[in-house]
């Protein structure tokens, strides 16, 4: 994953994506919304026009498709591409 500096696109580190990651997982399931907008934000770099891929792209969609499936919130959240 990749954050912003400065306006430069720099990569992040194991810490701060593990951060991320705790932080997504601390989650109430109540809030499902709030994980998935949560995942959405932290892939935000990976949308960027240049750098988006088709891996990147269906795991976005499929991140905004979870509150219209059946049974949300308690769904299975999609794996984000390696």
């Amino acid at each position: 994953m990749n954050k912003m500096v400065n306006g430069v696109l720099v990569a992040m580190t194991d810490e701060e994506i593990a951060t991320i990651n705790t932080e997504a997982d601390s989650i109430k399931p109540d809030t499902a919304r709030a994980k998935r907008n949560a995942l959405l934000s932290a892939s935000d770099s990976m949308a960027l026009a240049d750098r988006i891929t088709d891996g990147w792209r269906v795991y976005r969609q499929a991140l905004r498709d979870l509150p219209a499936q059946s049974g949300f919130p308690d769904v299975a959240l999609p794996t984000p591409p390696s």
